[in-house]
């Protein structure tokens, strides 16, 4: 946007262009973590503070014969050593999933019981099995080494497709077969029609191996029961404190009003510190017999065995065409490993994650996944970057560049034909999503034209002159974006003139401070330098769906967006009376774009107001200066596209 040199331009417009959303601007969130001020969980420590390590088992699998605890207790600085059944007596509930996938035939999915520690069986190497706390990290470390542990080693299996063979160890005694769902969708007599049909079949065995996580941050957490109010505070990594803040009153078996969870920054998750672990529960159970608050923090080496993996599919892929290269059908048929226990999402990865991606960008008309997700001896595999969508669309470019080589096509061309066109939209796909919009060719093009294609065999040719080998890899991703949940979308008038937005996203490493304060500053004309952001305290927050899924400026960003339409309307009220105007004489754009004025008269206001001290929780009525937005049904969940070659 030009302005003409003779057009004075005030200070809220030269804010808006320079900081408006779309705008470079340079993120605020950013120095902190560069001069090495951050402030995670590691980092706090707590008067009186004690320190917990874990016992884990060093076997994939066997029975429990006994745990010897006596000589740990007897350890210097030992407070206290305890095992899965005093966690049971102390009337902890189990950790739960939290995504019920039907089976093929309509029954529920196997379920199987888990609780914090072990107490009849362990199922995988790092299972925990009992926990010792002590005054200092050091001893607590010796006591956790004397603990005897009695296993009866049993037969293990860790692959999810030899999990499925018959005679193999079973993990759970009403788990048949090791199977967690037998998955399928789509219409199998159509596919097998249309494949029956096709003038070429691609077919190839698509590997998604198992990762491990390993944040930048290993996982760490403080639990601190305060007698005197009968709460419980839980510090920690996470995805979203609102929703933690319910997990694990479900956990503890307390009223939620009783929990508070507190985030501060995150070094990386992506899936993998979004809900309850083992740990926390132990925590809480020797806070509150202690009287102190106790800190647990993994290492590295431990986090590799504790945290939840990712990935881990093993499927056979087919891609159905006519004679032109034109897409029939695709049907995946696998397996998928959830490993030893269920994450809160394990089973949603390979069934209908998969399912509802496969399509990506292509005119696919028919779509037919067939998943047997499988318990095996090792880590629990849980949501990690992506949870399914990547994998999907890996699989449909594989299949992809196989036919074009078996039918010897250009890979892009039969991308360019089989890619839904803009005219097609909206856009119902086989997998049953709907595209409102885009334009997919154009936007390979515009890939391949800044990968300079047209240059890649002279690269080639030169990389084969200096003995190196080089290849092209194209990747035309478009994933389905978590659900809308509900969001909160809290402004706070500050009396030294700053606004601070409260809302139940988290930051974890994405960067949400600038882009939602470019959004406020972009409705309400707020310098964008006042703008702060507080996320990670669950006492502050009515609502939050956290952070996952590609969906934090659709959620918090349309909470923002509805929290400054209402802040327009009460500061042109709030106005009338320290002005004594008329609070329906300004229209909405004219009382945005003079936001500055009427907001220092709110603020004004707000210091003299005898309701001040009140905070927007989930028990408190939310104050007239604390205006809240709930996500609206127009901003519901989209695909979002991009292309990419090198």
């Amino acid at each position: 946007m030009n302005a003409p040199f003779d057009v004075p331009m005030d200070a809220d417009s030269l804010n808006l262009m320079k900081f408006g959303i779309g705008q470079p601007v340079t993120r605020q969130e950013d120095p902190v973590l560069l001069k090495g001020q951050g402030r995670y969980t590691d980092d706090i420590n707590l008067p009186n503070q004690a320190y917990a390590v874990m016992v884990r088992s060093q076997v994939a699998h066997g029975i429990i014969k006994g745990i010897d605890t006596s000589a740990a207790k007897q350890m210097p600085g030992v407070l206290g050593v305890w095992t899965g059944a005093d966690l049971n007596a102390a009337g902890f509930g189990p950790l739960k999933t939290l995504i019920p996938v039907p089976n093929r035939d309509g029954s529920p999915m196997k379920t199987p019981v888990r609780y914090s520690l072990a107490t009849d069986k362990v199922r995988f190497v790092g299972d925990p099995v009992a926990f010792v706390v002590a005054g200092t990290l050091a001893e607590a470390k010796d006591a956790a080494e004397a603990v005897e542990l009695d296993i009866e080693s049993l037969p293990a299996v860790t692959d999810s497709r030899a999990a499925a063979e018959p005679d193999v160890p079973t993990l759970f005694d009403d788990v048949p077969g090791n199977v967690c769902l037998d998955y399928h969708f789509g219409d199998s007599e159509k596919v097998a029609e249309a494949f029956a049909k096709a003038a070429h079949v691609a077919r190839l065995p698509l590997i998604s191996n198992r990762i491990v996580v390993c944040a930048m941050e290993p996982r760490s957490a403080i639990g601190d029961y305060d007698a005197a109010s009968d709460r419980y505070t839980l510090r920690a990594g996470s995805q979203g404190v609102f929703g933690l803040k319910h997990q694990m009153a479900d956990l503890l078996q307390i009223k939620p009003a009783q929990m508070r969870v507190l985030t501060g920054n995150v070094g990386g998750s992506f899936g993998m510190k979004g809900s309850p672990y083992p740990e926390y529960a132990g925590l809480f159970h020797a806070s509150k017999i202690l009287g102190r608050p106790v800190k647990w923090t993994d290492d590295r080496s431990g986090s590799f065995l504790s945290d939840q993996h990712g990935r881990d599919h093993d499927f056979t892929g087919e891609l159905a065409l006519d004679k032109d290269g034109t897409f029939l059908a695709v049907r995946l048929t696998g397996f998928a490993n959830v490993g030893a226990y269920l994450a809160n999402v394990g089973p949603l990865m390979g069934s209908m994650g998969v399912t509802r991606n496969l399509a990506a960008t292509y005119r696919t008309p028919l779509i037919e996944v067939e998943t047997k997700v499988m318990f095996t001896n090792t880590s629990p595999v849980g949501a990690y970057r992506g949870a399914g969508r990547p994998e999907a669309n890996y699989f449909m470019e594989r299949l992809i560049e196989t036919a074009a080589r078996g039918m010897g096509l250009d890979s892009v061309e039969v991308r360019r034909r089989n890619q839904i066109r803009p005219e097609e939209m909206p856009y119902k796909t086989a997998s049953g999503t709907t595209y409102d919009s885009g334009e997919f060719s154009a936007l390979l093009d515009k890939a391949l034209k800044l990968a300079d294609v047209d240059g890649f065999a002279a690269r080639k040719a030169e990389s084969k002159a200096r003995g190196k080998l080089r290849g092209m890899g194209i990747g035309d991703y478009l994933e389905v974006t978590a659900p809308p949940t509900k969001e909160m979308g809290g402004l706070r008038f500050e009396p030294n003139g700053d606004v601070t937005i409260i809302t139940g996203t988290l930051d974890y490493g994405q960067g949400h401070a600038s882009p939602f304060a470019q959004v406020l500053t972009e409705k309400l004309g707020i310098p964008f330098g006042r703008i702060k952001l507080i996320q990670g305290d669950s006492d502050l927050l009515i609502a939050g769906g956290g952070t996952g899924g590609s969906k934090s400026i659709m959620a918090s960003g349309a909470a923002i967006v509805e929290a400054s339409e209402k802040s327009i309307d009460q500061g042109k009220k709030i106005a009338s009376v320290v002005l004594e105007a008329s609070s329906s004489a300004p229209t909405a754009a004219s009382a945005s774009s003079n936001w500055h004025k009427s907001s220092m008269a709110a603020c004004r206001c707000r210091t003299m107001c005898p309701r001040r001290s009140m905070s927007a929780t989930s028990t408190r009525p939310r104050p007239r200066h604390f205006p809240t937005a709930r996500m609206s049904p127009r901003s519901r969940s989209t695909p979002t596209p991009a292309s990419s070659t090198s």
